[in-house]
């Protein structure tokens, strides 16, 4: 299985929260033992939403490697590189935004949905518009066999397919199209019960510990209906509880019924989650202070990272060139 390609990449917008790594690193740690991985951290793809402040791009970047090398990715089973590093994705997106119909990026579903949701950046941008053809060309670029992701994301890697097809119907055959690799995650609200997101400041970074993580953690939101602790709860409605379902599964159907009882209140239940959530990031915490203390290691692993995808994209642009029939030599 390792002749299978898996690519995958996380914008460099900072720490990584448990959201991110329930969602997708903890699914990459576990991929890298049966697959050729390719796992890369998106800078460009952070410009498209947060190019007016480029002041912490590489404190960013920086933050994300330490992040993903602390969750478990080994640079021995896995390459970790830097979309920038690599130039041959940026011409590759040049050569596919040639061929991609503007309908086709219009239609992107994240597209309208993000004008919305981040109504208070200008980002009518051709950067911001064109986003699915640079993720395209991520992809392909290594000629990835499949994506790891869930049902919600389907939609852009189904854009990536059709541009795989239509270079390969205007040319000739050069990439594969991706296929998903599907994977269940397990979804954990913010604190304050909505999705979590650094945009709503509601994350618990994965390098948060001690009074930071105790002060967050006690400051959640639980079901809005209960004043006293003898108040019957509904525990599915509360955040809280959802992570107990995560990081205390032994204990979570009897604090469910508890709850529902009015035998335990908030307080007791979040000092309870504070322990499980706190032993969970203890190894984790502690791996990334190992890299932290060595900068060294930072370069090392990115610079093996790099070479490697540079490899792989030289050969892949190489193909391309020719089936385009645009090599002047």
């Amino acid at each position: 299985m390792k002749d299978m390609v898996v690519l995958s990449g996380t914008r460099s917008t900072g720490s990584l929260h448990l959201g991110n790594y329930f969602g997708a690193v903890e699914n990459w740690v576990n991929l890298q033992d049966k697959y050729d991985c390719y796992f890369f951290i998106a800078d460009w793809h952070a410009l498209t939403t947060g190019y007016e402040n480029t002041e912490n791009y590489v404190h960013n970047i920086n933050e994300v490697i330490m992040d993903l090398y602390a969750s478990g990715l080994d640079p021995d089973k896995c390459n970790i590189f830097l979309q920038s590093k690599i130039q041959n994705h940026a011409e590759l997106h040049l050569l596919l935004s040639m061929i991609t119909p503007l309908s086709w990026l219009e239609r992107c579903p994240t597209y309208k949905d993000q004008l919305n949701q981040l109504s208070e950046k200008d980002i009518r941008t051709y950067g911001f518009l064109g986003y699915p053809c640079l993720m395209a060309s991520d992809i392909l670029i290594y000629r990835a066999d499949a994506v790891p992701v869930g049902e919600d994301q389907l939609p852009h890697l189904e854009i990536t397919r059709e541009i795989a097809r239509r270079f390969n119907y205007l040319y000739e055959e050069v990439f594969p199209e991706p296929k998903a690799l599907l994977t269940k995650a397990k979804v954990l609200p913010g604190t304050d019960g909505r999705k979590m997101s650094k945009s709503y400041d509601n994350t618990i970074l994965l390098k948060d510990e001690g009074e930071v993580l105790r002060t967050k953690i006690m400051n959640m939101i639980t079901d809005p209906a209960r004043i006293k602790k003898t108040d019957p709860g509904h525990p599915d409605i509360c955040s809280v509880y959802t992570f107990h379902k995560v990081f205390n599964e032994t204990e979570a159907p009897s604090i469910c019924e508890a709850c529902k009882k009015g035998e335990i209140g908030c307080v007791a239940c979040k000092k309870n989650l504070y322990g499980k959530v706190a032993q969970f990031l203890r190894p984790i915490q502690e791996r990334r202070k190992l890299i932290e203390s060595k900068p060294e290691l930072i370069k090392e692993i990115m610079a093996k990272g790099n070479s490697s995808a540079k490899i792989k994209t030289d050969e892949t642009m190489n193909m391309a060139r020719k089936a385009m029939k645009i090599n002047w030599e």
